[in-house]
């Protein structure tokens, strides 16, 4: 099936012409790495460097004609940038030979300009000063320095928090490598796709009074995503803008862990009117979500606050109180970088195991006190977010 789909998908490709040189893509030997799978199509344009910003209009229509393709449920296309021999080009004016293969992973295109004002992040050289998801409120990044200290499930508790507050809130998996939404949030429901003026648009799940989506709501569950950084981040520009968000108050962002492509992406391509870290007590999770913190800082998107996850260890049983990660570390680390506290969370088995069945301790069980500290936390983010936050918040600690 997915050589049927590679080959159906050429031939739509063949119909797109390239306005520079009057050839189709195919023939210009302009597409590279086209690969289906599942229903996924993704593939690159190779482009000379100096043409990267004028070739945004064929990289649509190329995405738009393999995403027509019958059993083409999404289609990715990026551009890769390369430089074209000296001397005159084997096969005729205006074709463009083979895209140089250490392209991949950097940069397409001139260089981001100046700094763009706190919060807006910069824009794309692709986008052209377009930016992503407009009809969203506030984007918020759930970020983290290092993986495992908990940012999906407080992620995910956090959105939930906010719908029963009564807001419209998206939830976007931006983890492209190791997504989690759909075992958090209970799914593993295929989304449906509808036609739009600007062609097939993804529909988001609901679920928990959200609306959600991830790349692991359309690939199986074992399926690793083996991608260069292209395509991850042309996968991740695709989960923004060809998914049907609708209007939004807020939209929470599940960031994977560090400061590589889906960072550098989200700064650019949407405006984030900031980002809230997720660390351990440890010290090592606190270097990394220092780092995490400067990152942000800068390519200007505001550090709305710092949460201490796994603050201490809750016995189940007896409910004694073991610090396993130490404790207060996150605390002290938002004092001295100027971060604001917004409250830590103890290393629970009910937070774990509520998280895996796929219905968050927000919504199974609200009456709890950890339900309550997220509900709390998603309060202060919310007016900060809306502009009645001024004063600090209440600390928020479980006893």
């Amino acid at each position: 099936m997915g050589e049927q789909l590679v080959e159906a998908v050429t031939a739509a490709l063949r119909r797109v012409q390239d306005p520079v040189s009057g050839r189709d893509l195919v023939s210009a030997g302009m597409v590279e790495g086209l690969a289906a799978r599942d229903g996924l199509v993704q593939f690159a344009l190779a482009v000379p460097r100096e043409r990267a910003r004028e070739m945004e209009p064929l990289r649509r229509a190329a995405e738009q004609a393999a995403a027509a393709v019958p059993g083409v449920l999404s289609a990715t296309v990026v551009l890769t940038a390369h430089r074209e021999p000296p001397g005159p080009k084997p096969g005729g004016a205006g074709r463009a030979g083979p895209a140089a293969a250490q392209a991949h992973g950097q940069a397409h295109g001139p260089r981001p300009g100046p700094k763009a004002p706190p919060g807006q992040g910069h824009a794309s050289p692709r986008a052209s000063g377009a930016m992503l998801l407009p009809e969203v409120g506030k984007i918020v990044a759930i970020a983290s320095g290092k993986g495992g200290v908990g940012k999906s499930t407080t992620a995910v508790n956090l959105a939930v928090a906010l719908a029963a507050q009564g807001l419209r809130v998206g939830l976007l998996d931006a983890d492209i490598y190791g997504p989690s939404l759909p075992q958090m949030l209970g799914t593993r429901e295929k989304p449906r796709t509808a036609s739009s003026p600007g062609g097939q648009q993804i529909i988001p799940l609901q679920r928990w009074g959200l609306q959600a989506m991830s790349i692991g709501f359309l690939v199986d569950t074992e399926t690793p995503m083996i991608w260069r950084g292209p395509m991850v981040m042309g996968a991740l520009e695709q989960l923004m803008g060809q998914v049907a968000w609708g209007a939004l108050d807020v939209m929470l962002v599940d960031m994977p862990p560090g400061t590589g492509d889906a960072q550098l992406t989200m700064s650019q391509r949407v405006p984030l009117a900031g980002a809230v870290i997720v660390s351990t007590p440890q010290d090592v999770a606190l270097l990394d979500a220092r780092r995490g913190i400067k990152m942000f800082e800068k390519v200007n998107v505001p550090v709305l606050g710092l949460i201490e996850n796994m603050s201490y260890y809750c016995c189940p049983n007896c409910g004694h109180r073991e610090e396993v990660f130490g404790h207060g570390g996150a605390k002290a680390e938002a004092a001295r970088l100027g971060v604001e506290f917004l409250g830590e969370l103890p290393l629970k088995l009910a937070i774990r195991e509520l998280a895996d069945a796929g219905t968050p301790i927000v919504a199974a069980r609200p009456e709890t006190a950890e339900a309550k500290a997220y509900a709390a936390m998603a309060a202060r983010l919310w007016a900060k977010l809306s502009g009645a936050g001024a004063a600090a918040g209440p600390r928020i600690v479980i006893e």
